[in-house]
């Protein structure tokens, strides 16, 4: 077996000041594992190779931790693909409530794999569209968080509705987000959300600089939100 994968980990994830133990990087071993296999299958992912998974997917995920604490949250990964932000960040706080959301099954099948084979617990994985979510999820989550899903004005129109009042809408981005934050504002004035904040920040290893876009949920989000996607991209807020 390649030590590559762990060697990488080892040291991003010390030079990010992020704990970790020999079982963590096992897990992420078989995390890995799984996901180079079953990606043949399924494309679950374009990357591909221990260190481009190891700085691209598992490091540029597990550096969000140091901008925001998500220890005994309650979280929601919006569009969860094949577990990332959401997995990189259970396994390494698995003290959060986790909740994995993606409108396709066979990546959320996928994510039930991961989650069996690393006996992880207080995990959830649904196959559902963000739009159409149960009334009972709503204002249910301390932060929502999502990736590489879509502009972040239609972003926050699917986050926001799951946001508990006083919970935190993180989006995570790169260093063009300048301008979906400007035609976004309104749109999460409205519902709900505070002054968006920046957190820059780089992953080792890496050129390319991370943004973390923070909005905190100051009132409940209006009944109509969101709306159906098509909607939402043909009248964005």
């Amino acid at each position: 077996m390649s030590e590559q994968l762990e060697t990488i980990l080892s040291e991003g994830l010390s030079c990010l000041s992020i704990p970790f133990t020999d079982d963590i990087l096992h897990k992420f071993r078989i995390f890995y594992t799984l996901l180079s296999e079953r990606s043949h299958q399924m494309n679950l992912t374009a990357i591909s190779g221990e260190e481009d998974v190891a700085r691209l997917h598992l490091l540029d995920c597990a550096s969000v931790l140091n901008q925001f604490s998500f220890a005994g949250s309650r979280v929601l990964d919006v569009g969860s693909g094949a577990g990332f932000p959401g997995l990189v960040l259970k396994i390494l706080c698995p003290d959060l409530s986790l909740t994995l959301l993606d409108s396709t099954q066979k990546r959320v099948t996928f994510q039930q794999e991961v989650c069996k084979a690393l006996n992880m617990t207080d995990v959830v994985c649904l196959h559902l569209r963000a739009e159409e979510a149960p009334d009972s999820m709503r204002e249910n989550y301390d932060a929502v968080i999502s990736r590489a899903v879509a502009r972040l004005n239609l972003l926050a129109e699917l986050c926001f509705p799951f946001v508990s009042v006083g919970g935190s809408f993180l989006a995570m981005k790169g260093p063009a987000v300048e301008e979906e934050l400007s035609e976004s504002k309104g749109a999460i004035r409205l519902l709900g959300g505070s002054e968006p904040t920046l957190s820059r920040y780089e992953v080792p290893g890496l050129d390319a600089e991370r943004i973390l876009v923070r909005s905190v949920k100051l009132h409940i989000t209006p009944a109509k939100y969101p709306r159906r996607f098509a909607q939402m991209k043909k009248q964005p807020l």
